[in-house]
């Protein structure tokens, strides 16, 4: 979950068990691997933009966060303290929840659900669906004996037994070893599939050992539905994410952290061979980002904050074929705890905190994109050594990148047929000669995208 309380969102993974790897899928099922992350936005709202917005620009999946009766509180972090597995959330009831999942699909857009099934909560007292509980006692769900031993906080990330048996920021630590208690999450996520739901994402799913998520998932009415597994890489780690790519996909944290190096303090040019290249998971296995709600705010990421740096980040992300991505959505913040402005109510884009990075034009126009190109290779690297990079996906389409101080006009080899395109990112025409070329001129931080399908603006 993360913060006080849990790690950070887990994983929603994709398909298919220990025992049966070959069911996995390399993305949320369909042939739109890009997931819009509604970071606290109630399911009301969820709705309402899949209809707007996510459906029209091509969005495969959405992300909600977290449905389960929490402890009461304003923070954002409430909503991953669980004392029941009732929908009875602060976005939502049960009712709104049905009807986003119906509305969405009626869409087009898939519904992944933020699961968390470590741990229960911390504290006592009255969940924000009228349930009473105490830390280690969940009438109706759990008792003491369904926790595991170690009552300490999670302290050594180079000890397994302390990663996976004690408590994650205090956390009531559930004893995932134990058949009740996989049957109890189960039943859970069962419930949510019931409704609809398409997907996973199995938050601090590094607390829980590999093999227990997986007795969980054979559990399910549907054992190879998607999941994306939050399992955060640390070098000299006793657990890591490498464990977890049996069960589904993996989120891939490397990925991000270093984007955010290479656009702040290095050379976009050494994002030729960016993914399994720099080590990291299998492209298949891997949930990619350049932010999410834990990382926007710790800093260990870019955020909204780092403005047109991380908008062409995200550009580049989409255009890039490794992983599938999520655009994190949230809302602005000085307090890192803060929750969500009006409770999860969003009545328009760009008022009241909401930041809607999906909807950001520049960052929009790419899912569209990236649908366009699904399955073509890279092709006509350019770089000039420093932050201008440009390349092709096959025949298919063509995006460039500046990120210099100023202006960039040069001409670009591509593999398009000739004619003329839209270049998405400005809104203008580019024509492309018999050659495969043409010739254009970039701003310092704005990025141009032609895709095949789209030759009027």
């Amino acid at each position: 979950m993360a913060r006080r309380i849990l790690s950070g969102a887990a994983a929603l993974a994709v398909a298919a068990l220990v025992m049966n790897p070959s069911a996995a899928e390399a993305a949320p099922p369909g042939t739109k691997d890009v997931t819009a992350v509604l970071f606290e936005w109630n399911y009301a709202s969820v709705a309402k933009e899949c209809t707007s917005t996510l459906g029209p620009a091509g969005y495969g999946s959405v992300q909600v966060s977290p449905p389960a009766e929490h402890i009461q509180g304003s923070p954002w972090w409430t909503s991953y303290q669980p004392v029941s597995y009732k929908i009875a959330g602060r976005l939502g009831d049960r009712a709104a929840f049905r009807n986003m999942v119906n509305t969405c699909h009626a869409a087009g857009v898939k519904v992944v659900v933020d699961a968390v099934v470590n741990h229960m909560s911390a504290g006592s007292g009255t969940g924000t669906g009228g349930s009473s509980y105490t830390k280690y006692t969940y009438p109706g769900l759990y008792s003491s004996y369904d926790f595991d031993d170690c009552t300490a906080q999670v302290s050594n990330y180079a000890d397994r037994a302390n990663v996976q048996n004690c408590e994650l920021v205090g956390l009531a630590d559930l004893d995932t070893g134990e058949s009740y208690v996989r049957g109890a999450i189960a039943g859970y996520l069962d419930d949510l599939l019931s409704l609809g739901v398409d997907g996973f994402r199995i938050d601090a799913a590094k607390h829980i050992p590999a093999a227990d998520l997986a007795d969980i998932k054979s559990r399910l009415s549907n054992p190879g539905v998607y999941w994306k597994q939050e399992v955060i890489y640390g070098a000299g780690e006793a657990v890591q994410p490498g464990e977890y790519t049996g069960n589904g996909d993996v989120q891939e944290f490397r990925y991000a952290y270093d984007l955010k190096r290479v656009f702040t303090n290095e050379n976009l040019a050494y994002l030729k061979n960016y993914g399994e290249g720099w080590g990291y998971l299998s492209s298949g296995s891997a949930g990619v980002f350049v932010d999410n709600h834990d990382t926007e705010r710790n800093g260990s990421t870019l955020s909204y904050k780092d403005n047109a740096t991380y908008t062409l980040a995200n550009v580049f992300m989409l255009a890039w074929p490794y992983g599938s991505p999520d655009i994190n959505s949230g809302y602005e913040f000085s307090d890192p705890d803060a929750g969500p402005p009006s409770g999860g109510a969003v009545s328009a884009c760009w008022q009241n905190g909401w930041k809607c990075q999906h909807a950001w034009p520049e960052i929009k126009s790419m899912v569209a994109f990236r649908n366009a190109v699904r399955g073509e290779a890279v092709t006509n690297w350019w770089d000039n050594g420093g932050d201008a990079i440009a390349f092709g996906r096959g025949g298919k389409g063509f995006v460039a990148i500046n990120h210099e101080s100023g202006s960039l006009t040069r001409t670009y080899q591509t593999s398009l047929a000739a004619g003329t395109y839209c270049d998405v990112q400005s809104n203008r025409t580019v024509t492309v000669n018999g050659s495969g070329q043409f010739t254009a001129t970039l701003g310092s931080n704005t990025a141009l995208a032609l895709y095949t399908g789209r030759t009027s603006c």
